[in-house]
Formats: C-alpha cells, structure tokens, sequence
C-alpha cells in the first residue's frame, strides 16, 4: 500500500485523542496537507448536533472531489456511529465506513479494505498516540459515554453509558507523555465529574488529582466538562487545594431557568447551580467557563431574558452558546412548542453578544497583572509577534496573547513558561511583555 496519509479530525477535543490513537497506529504513512496527494483519507467525524452533521457530510464530499485515483476515503467517529446504515447506502463515494469502536484497529481495516462497526466504544487503553498541534500539552480521555438523560443530547444513544478508564490507565499514560517532553494536560470526557462512579466510586476526580499529583514533571492541569449535579463541593475544594490543577472551571449548565431546567432533565435545579458556581467564582485565580442552549421547545421569553440577565450579570470568564438542535432519539425531540429558527437564531445572537461582553470584562481585568504564560510560535497577526497563552487557559478555546516586547534581548522559546506583564487589551487579544527572558 502506498503511504500518504491526509487526516481531518471534526467535532471535540475527544474526538482528537481518538484521531491521534490512529496516527499512532499508521506512523508508517507520511502524513501530507495535501489531501489531492493523499494515498489514505480519513475524516473523523462528529455527530452532536445538525451544524457538525452538515460539516462533517460537506468535508466527506469535498475530499472525495480532490482525491485522486485508487485512493481510500474513510469516514470514522460519531456520526458514521450514528447514522451507520444511511450514511453507508446514501454516500458510496466512502469505501471504508467505522465508527467508535475500532480507531487502534485502523491499520487493519485499511488492509482488509471492509467497513467495520464493533460493538463497543474504544477506550484508549495504552495506545500510542502521535499527539496533535503543541510540544507540551496534550489531552487526556478520562472516559466514555454518558449515564446522564439531558433531553437535548443523543450522545447515549451511539456511545453508550459511563465507562471509565483505570486510573493506573490514565497515570501511566501522563508519565509517557511527560518522558516525551508534556507537562500541561487538559482532562476531558462527556462528563468529567463523573469518573468512575461507573466503578461505584463516588469521587473519582479527587483521586485522579492526588495520582496526577505524584508525577513527576507535570507542571499544569485542568479539567473540563464537569457535570452540575455530579460535582461535589469537595471536588472543587480539592481542585482548589492542588499545586497543579488549576482553578479552571468549565461547567456548561445550558440554561438558569428552574422550569427549563427540568424540562433539559439537568438534574439540579438554579440554586444548587448558583451554590456551586458562587464557589468557584470565590476561589482565587479561578476561570469559569460555561455554555448555553437556546431555543430548546418550549423557552417562553422570560425563561430567555432570566437567562441573558444571569450571563450578564453573574460574571463568567466565557460562555459558549449553542442554539437548540432538533435531535431524534431525544426526549426533546418529541415534545411540542417547539420554538422557531428564526427565534432561535435571534436569540443566539442577542445572548452571543453578551457573551461577548462578558469575555471582554474578563480580559480587561487582565490589564496590568502580572501572569505565567507559555508561547505557541509566530502569531497570524504580524511576524514580530508572538502568540502565547496564559497557562490558566484551555488551548485554543479561551483564546491568545500577543508578545510585543521583552526585558532582555534573548530569543523566547516556545513551549516554555514565562513570566509575563499584560500591557492592554486590543479588541478581543490582550498584549503582554515577557519579565523574565
């Protein structure tokens, strides 16, 4: 088989470990840009909503109109998960369709050249990964699936219920990454504040922050997609007490309204949430991160407006917001009022430039603080400046910071931590000088 390989990995930050483990599995291929030169296509799809649907399906498509002859396209991950037998008779273009269950059998299936969907999600469990887009951070899976019933999300449906790795699993895959020169981890799953309670384990996250803890050579740490009603005072006393865990706190609540609450199936209902979120706000150096859905059936303007009035006001770091996707096989897609694109899309714009609001009141409280940041390379803006990171953050999401200056006229090198002064804040990208060179 020839070995060029041209790999796109759509959707969540779990969907890219899943694309590294079959990296990992075919570092025999040269990996191309190129996707017209491409021996070997695969798109790791995703198949949350009807937007990363439509992207998925259009990117599928797209590469299959550049390709080049006897060249194989494959068409992985979530949605071919979801929407096996359609998407198989509907796109015959795709000459291997799998799902979640195989990505350390990648190599196999190309040989064969046979779709294949298993009957169990893949969990990484000791896999090599070729870790994707920085020199020092990389994510880590902590589980799969869901026990949660939120009326909005079909992701039970195709990834089944919780399944958490072992946390020797997870530790021993941190120390090998660590030899290779990480030491920044971000922890991800469907839900993070669940972990282990598969295995009748009540706090596992408190557990994983006491192992991650005896690594050596781990200097930075953050979880995501912590659960409201799964999250523990506990849990972020721990979090806040950790020399290497951040104070990083990102729980997508979805909405405040009690009423709406209950009908998304939550699970706890505005004042728990408010408890927790109050305590977060509370710790020192903390970030609070949350999402928002808007539109789901039968949001009354008030329940919305309750909602615009709680972002605005509350004092969160970001805030993502989603508008409402009519999803089969969830209990909201058989409920009645439902509300309108055309309301929806309103309202997304209406709470997406609070949203804004709220990212700006965060960044200027940055102004003239003194911060550890990491560089990440040349910026896109200008080739003088450098985009860097304040180590607090999640890569990629909560956005970057310019380099303008530094105190000695040393090179700065990338992937390492610097103390930094924030200098101002131009439109949404706060500029800093490096004090340490």
């Amino acid at each position: 088989m020839s070995n060029k390989l041209h790999i796109v990995s759509l959707g969540c930050t779990k969907n890219l470990v899943d694309t590294e483990v079959m990296m990992g599995k075919l570092q025999h291929f040269e990996l191309t840009d190129e996707s017209e030169n491409a021996d070997v296509i695969i798109v790791n799809t995703c198949g949350f909503i009807d937007a990363a649907k439509e992207e998925s399906v259009n990117t599928v498509l797209s590469l299959h109109e550049a390709r080049k002859e006897d060249s194989l396209l494959v068409m992985a991950g979530c949605l071919s998960e979801r929407y096996q037998d359609d998407l198989m008779q509907q796109i015959p273009e795709v000459d291997i369709f799998t799902g979640v269950g195989d990505y350390e059998n990648i190599d196999e299936l190309l040989t064969e050249k046979k779709s294949r969907f298993s009957d169990k999600v893949y969990l990484i469990d000791g896999a090599e990964r070729v870790v994707t887009g920085s020199s020092y951070h990389a994510y880590i899976k902590l589980s799969e699936g869901c026990n949660q019933t939120c009326s909005f999300c079909a992701i039970p449906s195709f990834k089944g219920k919780l399944n958490s790795r072992n946390l020797d699993s997870i530790a021993k895959e941190v120390e090998g990454l660590v030899k290779k020169g990480y030491y920044d981890f971000s922890f991800v799953s469907q839900d993070s504040s669940s972990y282990l309670r598969d295995q009748n384990v009540k706090d596992g996250l408190s557990l994983l922050i006491q192992r991650i803890e005896l690594i050596d050579g781990v200097k930075s740490a953050r979880i995501l997609y912590l659960y409201p009603s799964t999250t523990s005072m506990a849990l972020l006393k721990n979090i806040a007490k950790s020399k290497v865990f951040h104070n990083y706190f990102d729980m997508p609540i979805q909405h405040i309204n009690d009423d709406m609450l209950r009908m998304m199936k939550r699970g706890f209902g505005k004042n728990k949430t408010l408890e927790l979120l109050n305590f977060m706000r509370s710790l020192p150096n903390s970030f609070v991160r949350t999402s928002f859905i808007v539109g789901h059936p039968n949001e009354t303007q008030e329940m919305f407006d309750e909602m615009c009035d709680f972002a605005q006001n509350f004092g969160f770091d970001r805030v993502n917001v989603f508008s409402y996707s009519d999803e089969e096989t969830t209990s909201a897609f058989d409920m009645e009022d439902k509300i309108s694109a055309e309301v929806i899309a309103e309202r997304a714009d209406i709470l997406g430039a609070i949203t804004d609001e709220c990212m700006q009141k965060s960044l200027s409280k940055e102004i003239a603080t003194e911060i550890e940041l990491v560089i990440d390379g040349q910026s896109d803006e200008h080739e003088y400046l450098l985009s860097a990171r304040k180590t607090l953050w999640a890569p990629e999401i909560d956005g970057e910071i310019y380099i303008n200056d530094r105190s000695k006229d040393e090179d700065l090198i990338y992937g390492k931590i610097y103390k930094a002064k924030v200098t101002e804040l131009v439109g949404n990208i706060l500029t800093a000088t490096v004090d340490n060179a």
